[in-house]
């Protein structure tokens, strides 16, 4: 293992096995691999009675394989283990979770904007359409896979938005939020690199439904606003609402499975505004697929992954 991640030397003495046995070895697998790979092994986990937790966007969209293909250019192979798939959002399936076999874990971005709209999407409070996203990520959110963009001479001293109009991670979270809603909802979804290694931060904007707004004035709003968010993750062990006039910040969450989030009524009561700061490798990847699995297993959920920010 440490000839792989040379962090590890002398701290575990866990081998690496050949990736055709791991199924019959283990009790849960998780799969972090190209898009349209990891279908073979969830199908050998459901015949074989194991679990699986998918990282890549295999599972994300249950039966809509025309999204899928859409806009990851493959087909699925084994269209059965769908039917068995469950979206990995804790706080939107956790009971689904709780049973499932096949899981596919979200997406980083998708984390941060669903995360920050739920509470919103789901008491009515803005307009579907259009919700403008404006996500901001860490180089590490942009994949190992070496490129011009993520080069440090590249991306270093710069930030730049890209996949304008086009991110593979759009249409996930239009999914999420339009089963929230119960109706289609339209996102403009705008992705930023920027210089540093880890972490996301979302700034999300939506009109307020002309009844939200004609209910009180934007200070009383933003009140009532901030109570709903704050009563809505109340028992959610990973999500921290902040106090009024607080924003996220990356440093803040860094290296924990946290998200938070901070909700601001602007444009003169007419607009919600709301930010979200997390650890795209934890609680937008690796933490979130742990917290997943303490939920398939029945084990304490924030089981291994209770780890506090640093404070530097």
């Amino acid at each position: 293992m440490q000839d792989v991640y040379p962090n590890l030397a002398g701290c575990i003495d866990i081998k690496l096995i050949n990736a055709d046995s791991i199924v019959n070895e283990s009790d849960v697998i998780f799969t972090a691999l190209p898009h349209g790979v990891a279908e073979k092994y969830a199908d050998e986990c459901i015949k074989k009675g194991k679990k699986l937790i998918d990282m890549s966007a295999d599972f994300r969209f249950d039966d809509d394989e025309a999204t899928f293909t859409k806009w990851y250019k493959e087909s699925w192979k084994y269209p059965a283990v769908h039917a068995e798939s469950v979206y990995g959002l804790p706080e939107m399936n956790r009971k689904k979770i709780a049973k499932a076999r096949i899981i596919g874990n979200p997406g980083c971005y998708v984390t941060s904007a669903t995360l920050a709209l739920l509470p919103a999407i789901e008491n009515g409070l803005i307009k579907f359409d259009p919700i403008i996203i404006d996500s901001k990520s860490g180089v590490t959110g942009t994949g190992r896979n070496p490129s011009i963009k993520n080069q440090f001479c590249e991306c270093g001293e710069s930030i730049s938005p890209y996949a304008v109009g086009a991110h593979r991670h759009q249409p996930e979270i239009e999914r999420n939020l339009s089963i929230a809603a119960g109706e289609r909802c339209g996102v403009v979804f705008t992705p930023h690199l920027i210089p540093m290694s880890r972490g996301i931060v979302s700034t999300i904007y939506a009109q307020l439904n002309d009844t939200i707004c004609e209910a009180a004035g934007a200070e009383i709003n933003s009140k009532i606003i901030q109570r709903l968010y704050s009563d809505f993750y109340s028992d959610e062990p990973f999500v921290r609402v902040l106090p009024s006039g607080m924003v996220p910040a990356t440093k803040n969450v860094r290296y924990s499975n946290y998200c938070d989030i901070s909700v601001h009524v602007v444009h003169d009561g007419k607009m919600l505004e709301v930010c979200s700061a997390l650890d795209n490798m934890l609680k937008g990847a690796a933490g979130q697929a742990v917290q997943n699995m303490n939920i398939m297993f029945g084990y304490k959920e924030d089981m291994g992954i209770d780890m506090i920010p640093p404070a530097f």
